[in-house]
């Protein structure tokens, strides 16, 4: 068991940044998140009107120019420059400025970027163009700016950064697999500092009307946006579409305390399962995503009693809330009714494989300042549904210790387990 190993290192976070549906910039994110204020909103990115689904957790008001070139935008997915946005305030805010670092601390820095889809709207874009005759407009750049990986490199080339620049895409699992390596390439000495998030941008006309097709977006609520995403209520009928970006800074505690930076906490722990299921379906006893928490507290090493606070996967699914439910139960057993819980995608929307880091992102700024952000819209109790799940408003609460769930398409299973240092 990964567990028995006696970590070299112990891998912290002292650096976040935050693009998101209900907030641009981390303490703009936060402030909405801890008040409870929703960033879905009707589709603006194309024309929605012909469709049973006309609102997402849309990104507005980012200055892409500051990130993008007005020449390269052609040639550049519209991920790019949220994740570069995230990114760069992440490094802003521990304290790590690339223009001034050596060539050989360059080397030093790895990216591992967490995406479901990667630059999947740019590639639905460049068809679109080439199917409407508009030939000469399709970028030279297809191929490289649709392959996944290159998202990794954007941000590698943005800043300088010479260490590994890898892509992890494991569907709405991608953001926290990528913290879960990341934190194992500082804990066995592997890497000395990692930029590591999620990002994803599926906004487009293509994929939305997918996601219709399978049934589970919400189509009820394109009058009142703000209600149209609503976890653990029993009048849940499908999730929300999101976008955005979370980044993070991670390092060994050692490499922090010697630049006396702000640490926001470690870490501890990473689990991962897989069903072997279905491409959609999640099994019904919960028994694997009950693992992934249980492996990542073990490797944390920490009792599950310890744990205080869970930040909900929360799709808004009638499947995945009822069937997390059971999954925590399963894992905490009687200590579950003990612990709150919340689901960010209330109030962001689902942004894929980014949402992972989001959860991280809101969980770690909860720890800081001693709210829970609340669950918007669970206005119905579900008997299935029976979790605390701080509901409507936010609350006051200390904690030191905490698990981010994740359960993704394909039967993907990951949980993070976060402390304060």
């Amino acid at each position: 068991m990964l567990a028995s190993f006696r970590m070299l290192q112990r891998a912290v976070i002292t650096g976040i940044g935050a693009v998101s549906p209900n907030g641009i910039g981390r303490e703009a994110f936060w402030a909405a998140t801890r008040c409870g204020v929703s960033g879905v909103k009707p589709i603006s990115l194309f024309d929605a009107s012909a469709l049973p689904v006309q609102v997402a957790g849309e990104v507005a008001g980012l200055d892409v120019d500051r990130y993008v070139k007005p020449k390269d935008r052609p040639h550049v997915s519209r991920v790019t420059p949220l994740a570069l946005a995230a990114a760069e305030e992440a490094l802003a805010d521990a304290g790590l400025e690339p223009e001034r670092m050596s060539r050989d601390e360059l080397r030093r820095v790895s990216v591992m970027v967490g995406s479901g889809g990667g630059s999947q709207e740019f590639t639905e874009e460049q068809y679109r163009l080439y199917y409407t005759g508009q030939h000469k407009q399709v970028s030279v750049y297809t191929i490289p700016t649709s392959t996944i990986g290159t998202l990794a490199s954007e941000v590698s080339m943005r800043f300088g950064f010479r260490g590994a620049s890898h892509v992890i895409s494991t569907g709405c699992t991608s953001s926290s697999d990528a913290l879960g390596y990341a934190s194992r390439q500082i804990r066995y000495g592997a890497a000395e500092r990692i930029v590591v998030g999620g990002a994803d941008a599926p906004i487009a006309y293509l994929i939305v009307r997918g996601f219709i097709l399978m049934r589970i977006l919400t189509q009820r609520w394109n009058h009142a946006p703000h209600r149209a995403s609503r976890p653990f209520s029993a009048d849940r009928d499908g999730f929300v579409l999101g976008e955005g970006s979370w980044f993070f800074v991670l390092e060994s505690l050692d490499a922090a305390r010697a630049r006396g930076v702000h640490i926001y906490g470690e870490v501890a722990g990473y689990g991962s399962t897989c069903e072997a299921y279905h491409r959609v379906r999640l099994e019904e006893c919960g028994e694997e995503p009950a693992r992934a928490m249980s492996l990542a507290i073990e490797e944390a090493g920490v009792p599950k009693e310890a744990v205080q606070y869970v930040n909900l996967h929360g799709t808004a699914t009638e499947l995945n809330d009822r069937i997390e439910t059971r999954a925590v139960h399963v894992c905490f057993d009687g200590h579950a009714g003990r612990l709150a819980g919340s689901a960010l995608k209330s109030l962001i929307g689902h942004p894929q494989g980014a949402c992972g880091a989001a959860g991280v992102a809101a969980t770690l700024l909860a720890m800081r300042d001693g709210v829970l952000p609340p669950t918007l819209n669970l206005d119905t109790p579900d008997p299935e549904c029976d979790l605390d799940y701080v509901p409507d408003i936010g609350r006051r609460a200390q904690f030191e210790c905490a698990v981010v769930n994740c359960i993704g398409f394909g039967s993907k299973n990951s949980a993070l387990v976060l402390k304060r240092v």
